[in-house]
C-alpha cells in the first residue's frame, strides 16, 4: 500500500478508480502552498485535466520540491501537451481502470524510490540535514539548538530503539561531560515543544529506562556517508546552547 497525495480542485472525480484501491489517500487543493502542507508520500498526482499550465507549473514545482516521484492526470485531449518541461515520472488518464491506476502507483512508488541525500536523515516524518544542520517535520523548520538538532539526531538514527538517559548522556554529551542526566529530561522537553502537539509523541518515554523515537511500520531512519559522525564545530540551523542541569 503505497502513501498517495492528489492535488486537486476537484478530488472526487479526478481519478475515481482511487476509491476502489487501498492506498492511503491525502488530497489537497492543486495550488503551491499544498506543497508545504503535504506530508511526505510515495507518490504525488496532479490533476491536469484542465488548467493546464497551471498544472505543469505545479509539476515543475513538486519535482523541485519533493522528493516523490509525479504521475499527471490528463485528458485524451491533454496528452499532446506533455513533454519533457513538465518533468513528470509518468501520466495516467483520468478513467483509467483500477488495475492500471494501481499498477503505475506501484511501479512509480517502487522504480522511482531513491535514497536519502548524503547527509540526510529521514525517519517519521523528520528530515535532518546534517550538512546545514537544519532539520524539519513534515517540511516545516524545526528552530533548534546545536544539543536540541544533535540528540534528535541521534534518536532518528536509531528509531525505535529505547536508549536510557546515560546512554543519551554519553552518546550526545560526550564521555568527559560531568553533567546530570537531567539535562537529558530538560532538552527532551524542549524537542517535543518545537517538534509541536502534533508530532511531540514521535519521541515517546519508556517508564523506568529511558526515551525513544517512535515510528510506525517499516520505517526506518536513512542515513547519509556522514551519519553518525560527532558533532560539528558550527551550526546553520541550529544555535549553540549552554547545557543546563535544571528545567
Amino acid at each position: 500500500m503505497a502513501q498517495v497525495l492528489l492535488l486537486s480542485d476537484t478530488p472526487d472525480d479526478a481519478l475515481p478508480s482511487l476509491e476502489l484501491l487501498t492506498h492511503r489517500i491525502r488530497t489537497f487543493p492543486a495550488e503551491a502552498a499544498s506543497i508545504v502542507r503535504a506530508p511526505n508520500v510515495d507518490v504525488t498526482l496532479i490533476d491536469a485535466r484542465t488548467k493546464l499550465a497551471h498544472a505543469r507549473s505545479l509539476c515543475q514545482l513538486v519535482k523541485s520540491s519533493m522528493l516523490s516521484p509525479v504521475l499527471v492526470i490528463v485528458t485524451e485531449s491533454g496528452l499532446a501537451t506533455l513533454n519533457e518541461s513538465w518533468q513528470a515520472d509518468d501520466f495516467i488518464l483520468g478513467e483509467a481502470s483500477p488495475g492500471e491506476v494501481d499498477a503505475r502507483i506501484r511501479l512509480a512508488a517502487v522504480e522511482t524510490e531513491v535514497e536519502a541525500p548524503i547527509g540526510e536523515i529521514r525517519a517519521g516524518g523528520i528530515t535532518i540535514d546534517e550538512t546545514t544542520y537544519m532539520a524539519t517535520i513534515n517540511g516545516r523548520l524545526l528552530n533548534l539548538t546545536y544539543k536540541e538538532f544533535e540528540l534528535l539526531k541521534h534518536l532518528a538514527l536509531h528509531p525505535g530503539q529505547v536508549f536510557t538517559r546515560d546512554r543519551l548522556l554519553h552518546d550526545v554529551w560526550g564521555y568527559d561531560y560531568f553533567g546530570g542526566t537531567r539535562t537529558v529530561d530538560v532538552h527532551i522537553r524542549r524537542l517535543r515543544a518545537k517538534l509541536g502537539p502534533d508530532h511531540e509523541s514521535l519521541i515517546g518515554t519508556v517508564r523506568n529506562v529511558g526515551y525513544r523515537l517512535v515510528v510506525s511500520g517499516t520505517e526506518s531512519a536513512n542515513a547519509g556517508a556522514n551519519a553518525g559522525s560527532g558533532a560539528g564545530s558550527g551550526a546553520a540551523g541550529a544555535r549553540q546552547d549552554d547545557d543546563v542541569d535544571a528545567a
